[in-house]
């Protein structure tokens, strides 16, 4: 039970019903949003305070803030889903909760206890719950923090803002197309041993931009990054998590170890592929074993994973020395298997044994 008390203010004059359903018809991922958001401050000496839900407006913020200097930024992504009563669900956000800690805690930001962040976003879905999607959609929560004290000195914040909003999203990619193409990057990285990469901060994001640009320029959706220290190793793509599948039956995906994303879906991929049997291991994979083995025929396929994507295969890899297919170029057995078992969970169509599933209302 949350200790904050959240202070209700409902939108005077929310979206009219019949202007809602015309956004939602077609909302594409990351342009349309709710009427409603929640904000919880941080000062040194008070804590956490004044936690509310409220319509959706801009940040009122002084030039001097100090994440417009210094970047002390984190956030969280997360989904609900609309259930066949007419309620609302949310996959594993205990951990997106848990990770949020983390990434507050490597960025020197205040903590924000568990059961304040889920409160939060039990609220703003219960407030804004006709904005759930029908269908293939979903409520795309994002709860994120920054620094906002007024001063220019390199030190951690005194103060913060925590905001929950959300964004009624489609597909992640716009393709269509069955299979992604990925721009393997040689000459930028992601993170390096001892920085920012396992947690979710837009700094990480923000040194991406410049190799995903550079994978569109050359025809792909996605980049994918190498390990920093000797360039030869798969880390992870540019906002989500990869596995390989082998013609063993065998699976695999790219250890942690701090300069990974720890993913809520790849760690509940991993669960469902050792209930079904598969063996699935976290283990290192060179870029060109990659190529070695989709030539051969041992690697069978290959897919990304993450809150946004949820499994998407990806069919072509491409780098400044040609390209590869992963077997037929497009989706396979045992991706479509784990995504249709992890989406049959997430959408309460399936038994929940690891009780993943949190219900809203």
């Amino acid at each position: 039970m949350s200790k904050l008390k959240f202070l209700r203010h409902p939108h005077p004059s929310p979206t009219p019903a019949d202007k809602r359903a015309a956004l939602l018809a077609n909302p594409g991922f990351g342009r349309v949003f709710s009427d409603h958001m929640v904000t919880i401050r941080y000062s040194e000496g008070k804590g956490w305070h004044d936690a509310r839900i409220e319509p959706r407006r801009p940040i009122e913020m002084d030039p001097a803030s100090a994440v417009l200097h210094y970047a002390q930024e984190v956030f969280e992504g997360l989904k609900a889903y609309k259930t066949a009563d007419g309620g609302a669900t949310m996959f594993r956000p205990r951990e997106n909760a848990r990770r949020f800690q983390q990434s507050a805690e490597r960025l020197a930001m205040p903590v924000l206890p568990e059961q304040d962040f889920l409160e939060a976003i039990d609220q703003l879905v219960g407030i804004d719950r006709d904005w759930i999607p029908d269908g293939d959609g979903s409520l795309y929560i994002r709860p994120f923090m920054f620094a906002n004290e007024v001063f220019l000195g390199v030190k951690p914040s005194s103060e913060y803002l925590f905001i929950v909003i959300a964004s009624s999203v489609g597909s992640y990619f716009k393709s269509g197309a069955d299979a992604v193409s990925v721009w393997v990057s040689q000459e930028y990285t992601r993170a390096a041993p001892g920085g920012t990469g396992a947690a979710k901060c837009g700094g990480n994001y923000a040194a991406s931009l410049f190799a995903q640009a550079e994978a569109t320029r050359h025809g792909c959706d996605q980049v994918v990054f190498l390990d920093a220290a000797e360039r030869k190793w798969v880390e992870e793509l540019g906002g989500m998590n990869v596995f390989f599948v082998f013609n063993d039956g065998s699976m695999s995906t790219p250890p942690l170890g701090g300069t990974i994303l720890p993913g809520i879906t790849r760690s509940s991929l991993l669960t469902l592929a050792k209930d079904k049997g598969i063996a699935v291991r976290e283990e290192r994979y060179s870029y060109d074993q990659w190529k070695t083995d989709a030539h051969s025929g041992k690697l069978r396929e290959a897919f990304a994973c993450g809150t946004a994507a949820v499994v998407t295969p990806i069919g072509t890899v491409r780098a400044p020395e040609g390209e590869f297919k992963i077997g037929n170029g497009g989706s396979g057995a045992r991706t479509e298997e784990l995504k249709t078992a992890l989406v049959d969970i997430q959408r309460s169509r399936a038994a929940d044994p690891h009780k993943w599933v949190h219900k809203v209302f």
